[in-house]
Parts: C-alpha cells; sequence; structure tokens
C-alpha cells in the first residue's frame, strides 16, 4: 500500500481539531513533569491530548515509555525497555489525587521482556490508588502478557472496575499492522475477563481507515460480544508520520455513526464510534451509563 506525502497530510475537515490551552493544561504538564510520570496522551500522540489536560485528566502510563513491540500504526518508541520502578504506582496515585480524579485510566507499554509482563506493576498501581483514592473508578488497558492466564489472573484479582484491551483492527491485517500480536489471543483475553465471576466491565477499541471492510468490521463485533465484551470504542486512525503505517481511508463520520448503530443492536452497554474517539477517552461516561458518543457530540 502505498502513499504520497501529500496524502499524508491532506486530511478532510472533520479531522481539523481546534487549538486548546489555558491554566489546567499547564497544570497537568507540570504535575507530571515534576512526578516523571509518562502519558499515552503524550507518547501515541493523541489528538484529544489537549482538550483532556485542558479538563485536568490523562491516561497514565506505567512501566517506562519504550516498547518491547513494534506496532505499525503506533507512536510509542520501539526498543529495549526501562528498567521497571518500583516507585512508580505511588506517583500515579498522587498525581490521580491531585487531579481530583473520579476515575483513573491506567495503561502501559507492552513488556515482553518481564516474566509476567507487567502484570505485577498493574497491580501495584491498582493498589495504590484504591489507597488513596478510595472512591475513584479504575480502568486499566492492558497488553496480552502473551496469552499467559497466571499474569492476567492477577489483574483480575485486584479488581478494577474496568479491563480493558484494543483489539485494533480486523484480523486480517495483524499481519501488517500488529505482527507481534494474535487476534484470537486478544479475544481469549477478554473472553477470560468476561467468565472470571467479578464485577469487571470488559473493554476493548479498534480502528477504522487501515483497510479494513465493512463485513470484517461486523464479524468483528459478532467475535466481540461472542467473548463478552461490554464496552467498545471506535476511532479514525491517523499516521503518526509518513513511515508509519499508511492510512487507507478517512472514514467519514456518518459511517462511524452506522457502526455505532451496529454495534448497538448486537448489544454492546456502551459504543463510542467518531472520528477522534480513542480507547481511553471520556472513559468515565460508560460506567456512568451514558449514551454513546456519535459525531455530534464530539
Amino acid at each position: 500500500m502505498e502513499q504520497s506525502e501529500d496524502r499524508y497530510k491532506r486530511k478532510p475537515d472533520w479531522l481539523k481539531i481546534p487549538v486548546r490551552g489555558g491554566r489546567d493544561l499547564n497544570r497537568v504538564k507540570a504535575l507530571l513533569k515534576r512526578l516523571h510520570l509518562n502519558t499515552v496522551c503524550v507518547e501515541a500522540n493523541c489528538p484529544n491530548r489537549m482538550e483532556c489536560f485542558a479538563s485536568r485528566t490523562a491516561t497514565f502510563m506505567i512501566l517506562g515509555s519504550v516498547c518491547t513491540r513494534n506496532c505499525r500504526f503506533c507512536n510509542v518508541t520501539p526498543g529495549t525497555p526501562e528498567t521497571v520502578d518500583e516507585t512508580e504506582p505511588a506517583r500515579v496515585a498522587e498525581a490521580a489525587r491531585e487531579l481530583g480524579l473520579r476515575h483513573v485510566v491506567v495503561t502501559s507499554v507492552t513488556r515482553d521482556d518481564l516474566a509476567d509482563g507487567g502484570a505485577g506493576h498493574f497491580v501495584a498501581v491498582i493498589h495504590e490508588l484504591r489507597r488513596h483514592l478510595p472512591a475513584a473508578s479504575v480502568e486499566v488497558l492492558i497488553p496480552d502478557f502473551l496469552g499467559d492466564p497466571d499474569a492476567l489472573a492477577m489483574v483480575i484479582d485486584a479488581a478494577p472496575d474496568v479491563i480493558n484491551h484494543n483489539v485494533e483492527t480486523v484480523p486480517r491485517l495483524y499481519p501488517m499492522v500488529r505482527p507481534q500480536a494474535d487476534y484470537r489471543r486478544s479475544l481469549e483475553l477478554l473472553r477470560r475477563v468476561a467468565e472470571c465471576g467479578k464485577p469487571i466491565a470488559v473493554k476493548t477499541g479498534l480502528m477504522l481507515g487501515l483497510g479494513e471492510k465493512r463485513e470484517e468490521v461486523l464479524v468483528l463485533f459478532d467475535d466481540l460480544r461472542q467473548a463478552g465484551c461490554d464496552f467498545l470504542t471506535i476511532g479514525q486512525y491517523i499516521a503518526p508520520s509518513s513511515s508509519h503505517y499508511p492510512v487507507a481511508e478517512y472514514v467519514h463520520p456518518d459511517v462511524f455513526d452506522e457502526y455505532r448503530r451496529e454495534a448497538q443492536n448486537r448489544g454492546f452497554r456502551h459504543v463510542a464510534s467518531a472520528p477522534f474517539v480513542r480507547s481511553s477517552y471520556k472513559a468515565a461516561e460508560a460506567l456512568n451509563g451514558k449514551p454513546g458518543a456519535n459525531p455530534e457530540s464530539l
């Protein structure tokens, strides 16, 4: 699949982001710098980061900023990861407390170099958040832990309110888009969470515009529901640079709305579907029972 530099730069009107700033934006940035914390907002070049920072929220990214995998869509740096910082869980809890968060989202780089894939570190963060913010809900966006059921069980036993694991795209595109991942392994992870017997919401997300076909997306919806997935996010893939996987299509907001209806008809409890939706964007709305996002609401 070829993509010219002109095409990389040319985006439709619905993908233009208004510039946001203000005191709260600077406050969040200063807080993260002071506590030496990473966010997926910055590392993954999220298009909503300015809005979220200005609203005094962020998605914390633990276990460093270097990933052991090299997914072609992702802006996070691949390579040799950093040493695990045992003080990080307390610093995440401190940042969440200072921000006054009522719903805390924590994700990580993939750490295939660790015996438990970083599951124990997730558990430590959850425990610190429960200790310092007992009234806050906690959502974790986890890697697949290479399919290790014991690592996943550690996170389940820590009882976050939401466990999210993104499938990202349809299975046909995995070899090109995320070659070190496995679609069936991701479905099995979601199924294990759904069948764990704890009141944990199961969540996943995918991107459009990678070259997927409509019928493939609908089959994906069916697979996710059969796995027991509750919450679904659908957003537009935007290539971080011309060296990343090329955008096949900028999907019109009407198509996102159609997919939202299709997913809701299949029984998902919450569906957020619009070009700028990302897996952690306005994440608390799903737990609060608000209707899913549509193009007019973003």
